[in-house]
């Protein structure tokens, strides 16, 4: 396997999430057993067989990479990948490909697709993508994927099979649709992105970015500028329902270790034992 791009791994409820993000250098993270990733300011060469990708923003250390993923795709002759950005960039990113196609001399071939806060994206007949709004200084989206099944309505508990069948035959809707939250990615965003979606806090798994940590950053300059700060977690702390957060992004003026103390020192228990400092 070519090692280009560096990797941290997590596996929970089922699923593995593979990726990375440093502030201003590049972030880009998987979800193998549902083949989809998200953003892309890198590609690990072993990302490539993951087709749908979905991107927060266009800034370079999120969407970098696409060209080249595209462009690999097409060399290892596999199907072109579906890609969905947000609406606002989807005619430059078109010409952002163009242009890198008359540069390559070689046809980059995907689907590209705009999205908007409130869509809604169909995986599969149990999963589903859903858009959200989020807050940064260049249009930009979250994501959230829900798994969705089908159950028995509560009035219809009880009954025998062949008088659930002959409703059914009858044009009565038998089942509800129910949705969980199984995984949310914000991509970077002030406060504001968690608080727009209330799923956020309710997915089993978090992906989020923590770009800010020392007390000496100021708050409001860090939001004004679509990120948030340590201080964002702590008094949100008692909302966050999930089972795991991942946090990354961080500042490349701070040490590994650096981040790792004073979030040990400062978190909670109850943040603590969620959040996985991604570094």
């Amino acid at each position: 396997m070519v090692e280009n791009a560096p990797t941290l791994k997590l596996e929970h409820a089922g699923l593995t999430v593979e990726g990375y993000s440093r502030a201003a250098v590049q972030s880009y993270w998987c979800l193998h057993e549902l083949k989809i990733g998200f953003d892309l300011g890198a590609q690990p060469w072993d990302f490539m067989g993951i087709p749908t990708w979905f991107i927060t923003h266009a800034h370079l250390d999120h969407m970098a990479a696409l060209p080249v993923y595209v462009a690999r795709r097409r060399m290892m002759k596999m199907e072109p990948p579906t890609v969905y950005v947000p609406a606002e960039v989807l005619d430059d990113v078109k010409r952002l490909l163009l242009a890198w196609q008359r540069l390559d001399r070689g046809r980059m071939v995907c689907q590209l697709e705009g999205v908007s806060p409130g869509q809604e994206i169909a995986l599969s007949r149990e999963l589903v993508v859903t858009v959200f709004r989020t807050t940064h200084t260049v249009p930009s989206v979250g994501y959230i994927v829900w798994d969705r099944r089908q159950k028995l309505k509560e009035e219809y508990h009880g009954l025998a099979g062949t008088q659930i069948r002959d409703l059914r035959l009858a044009g009565t809707e038998v089942t509800r649709e129910v949705r969980t939250p199984i995984v949310a990615y914000t991509g970077d965003t002030s406060p504001a992105g968690l608080d727009n979606e209330p799923a956020v806090y309710l997915a089993k798994i978090l992906i989020t970015e923590m770009s800010f940590i020392l007390p000496n950053h100021r708050r409001d300059k860090i939001h004004k500028f679509g990120h948030m700060h340590l201080d964002d977690f702590l008094e949100r702390a008692d909302r966050f329902q999930n089972e795991i957060i991942l946090c990354g992004h961080f500042s490349t003026r701070y040490h590994p270790q650096q981040v790792k103390k004073l979030l040990a020192k400062a978190l909670p228990e109850r943040l603590a034992s969620k959040i996985k400092v991604w570094l």
